[in-house]
């Protein structure tokens, strides 16, 4: 699932590609939020982990969950 990441003051975002489900990484924020950590931290498919100071969040904008196809499917 792709995750795009909106940091405050910086123009790019940052955009993660993770294992994780909409839910799961909705509770990372939370969990990061509530408990006041500091940091929102997220691991991507190739093992990095990304990790946001939680006051720089500007945005958390998670994707699908279900993978669409690649290539041509069409039959003639």
């Amino acid at each position: 699932m792709e995750v795009k990441i909106g940091v405050r003051s910086v123009h790019r975002e940052i955009v993660v590609e993770t294992e994780l489900t909409a839910e799961q990484v909705e509770d990372e924020i939370r969990n990061a939020l509530a408990a006041e950590r500091g940091v929102f931290a997220l691991n991507d498919a190739k093992g990095r982990r990304v990790i946001v100071p939680v006051a720089a969040l500007g945005f958390v904008e998670i994707g699908e969950d279900e993978q669409r196809p690649v290539g041509f499917g069409g039959t003639l």
